[in-house]
């Protein structure tokens, strides 16, 4: 990102590292490390909602022995639930400007992550699936090729009936964590606690990282911290859920980090730093292919010096090999070949108004039946998102590029082009600044965060947990906050602790109110993105 040999600016010393906007709180105005009664009624409320919530999980938690959950497990699961998730939730907004310092939201994080880290899986039930397909690789099946129920798995009946028969929709070196779960654990309960294991280790990794991403792009790191890490989809669902979302994220964030740091004592070396950067985003994609829309982003943040198209195929291949490199190995590892890219397809099995595009399709198919046409519009709506998707992410990545051969006398955003005036509007680029180091890195990763934000949004599927991939990006990017916050602290209310989705029980009138607010959005948006930022 800079020329080599070239000072790097200590990014906590520039001014927009402690900068914060109007939207951030009150606990933006104090100094940071001070630590007020209010700091320490936060914690505990916190606390307190992290257990019961871990209560909530024993009474009616996704527990291998009940797959079904007839009138929701009775009213005091439901309390105890609905308590604890807006306990947690009311904590983490309190303090979304900034917890009073890093090591402060550390400590505080890792109080409420205790209980969820002893609770029942809590939210979903995918860390079964997880299990039996570990099973399946570890009994000598594919799990690319049949599902957990044809393959006789015999912790099935702990498993969501809509993932028996389907294939494994992950990568193969998850697929491998899964069977060294499975072979160590000995049993389903071995295998779910190791598989929390592996989530928790790709937690604290991704958690290491987060204050030197954040420094890297100049935005407080006792702010960004805090903001990814004391989520209530994070303890909930990377924790208690034992999600391999996790995972994802502990490769995700050293690789970026890796990217956007000078070489240290470990790798001195800046090609073989790039290098080793591609290896863990490829098994970050050998985990969760979603992984793989954060790589073109991730090619710029590999080239040192002048963003020039020689650079990018200089540093952008080393990166290529590394992420390759991964991609191949573990494919050839696991002996699975490239059997697990049919299995992607998999996760759209489901239909819920959560996701816009099949918000759109449901409600076209709804007004369809009314006048008696059954029209299937859910799978074309699905289609029309995954196109919006792919040009949106070509022209984010095409204006980033420009943004960045931007000379140096000149606004980011002084060509006035929409991408740009989206990425102002997220608090990713600022529309005075002009091209720094510390501004180019916060603009990449900060696109790099936009895009997984679009691929959510635009997804057939969306749960809960997908939720934590954009926010561990924009934390430490955007200037404010509250944009993605706040869609964050909704989606803590949409899964139940067996596992059931809110969703199913408001499915017409959530689909309805989903496809008024994607036309409010589309309507207004021209308007909004004219205004000056």
């Amino acid at each position: 990102m800079t020329e080599p040999g070239a000072p790097h600016p200590d990014p906590a010393s520039t001014p927009e590292a402690g900068s914060t906007t109007g939207d951030e709180g009150s606990a933006t105005d104090r100094g940071a490390g001070s630590v007020t009664g209010r700091d320490r009624v936060v914690r505990w409320v916190g606390l307190a909602g992290a257990v019961l919530l871990a209560t909530a999980s024993f009474l009616g938690g996704a527990l291998p022995e009940r797959t079904t959950n007839p009138a929701v497990d009775g009213p005091l699961t439901v309390i105890l639930w609905l308590a604890g998730t807006t306990a947690m939730v009311g904590a983490w907004w309190a303090l979304r400007g900034g917890a009073p310092s890093v090591s402060w939201a550390y400590r505080t994080a890792g109080l409420w992550a205790l209980p969820l880290l002893v609770s029942a899986p809590l939210g979903s039930r995918d860390v079964y699936s997880y299990a039996c397909q570990g099973w399946v690789y570890a009994d000598g099946g594919d799990p690319y090729a049949i599902g957990v129920a044809a393959a006789g798995c015999p912790w099935l009946d702990a498993v969501a009936p809509v993932w028996r028969d389907t294939a494994a929709p992950y990568g193969p070196f998850f697929v491998l964590l899964g069977a060294l779960a499975v072979v160590l654990g000995g049993g389903l309960v071995g295998t779910v606690a190791l598989l929390r294991v592996l989530a928790v280790a790709g937690l604290l990794v991704a958690a290491l990282c987060l204050p030197g991403l954040a420094r890297a792009a100049g935005v407080p790191p006792r702010r960004a911290t805090w903001l990814v890490l004391a989520c209530p989809l994070v303890g909930v669902h990377l924790v208690a859920g034992a999600h391999n979302d996790a995972v994802m994220l502990g490769l995700l964030l050293p690789g970026l980090l890796l990217l956007v740091h000078p070489p240290g004592r470990l790798l001195p070396n800046r090609p073989g730093a790039v290098t080793v950067a591609g290896v863990l985003l490829g098994l970050a994609v050998s985990v969760k292919a979603t992984a793989v829309v954060v790589l073109p982003f991730a090619a710029l943040a590999a080239v040192r010096g002048r963003h020039t198209v020689a650079a990018l195929l200089r540093d952008g291949g080393l990166l290529a090999v590394g992420v390759v490199g991964a991609l191949v190995v573990t494919s050839l590892l696991s002996g699975l070949g490239l059997g697990w890219i049919g299995g992607l397809g998999s996760s759209g099995d489901t239909v819920q108004w959560t996701s816009p595009p099949t918000a759109v399709g449901m409600v076209v198919d709804y007004v369809g039946r009314l006048v008696g046409w059954p029209l299937g519009a859910v799978p074309v709506a699905r289609v029309v998102g995954l196109v919006v998707l792919a040009a949106f992410l070509v022209l984010l990545w095409c204006r980033t590029w420009s943004a960045l051969r931007t000379p140096a006398n000149r606004s980011l955003t002084s060509d006035g082009d929409w991408v740009m005036r989206l990425a102002s509007r997220a608090g990713v680029v600022r529309p005075a600044d002009p091209v720094t180091p510390t501004g180019e890195r916060r603009l990449i990763l900060g696109a790099a965060g936009m895009a997984l934000v679009a691929t959510v949004v635009l997804a057939p599927v969306f749960h809960p947990w997908y939720a934590t991939w954009p926010l561990a990006l924009l934390a430490v990017t955007a200037t404010r906050t509250a944009w993605f916050a706040l869609p964050c602290a909704a989606a803590s209310f949409l899964a139940l602790p067996d596992g059931s989705n809110v969703a199913r029980l408001v499915k017409a009138p959530g689909a309805v109110a989903m496809t008024l607010l994607v036309l409010a959005v589309v309507l207004r948006a021209p308007s909004w993105l004219r205004r000056p930022p």
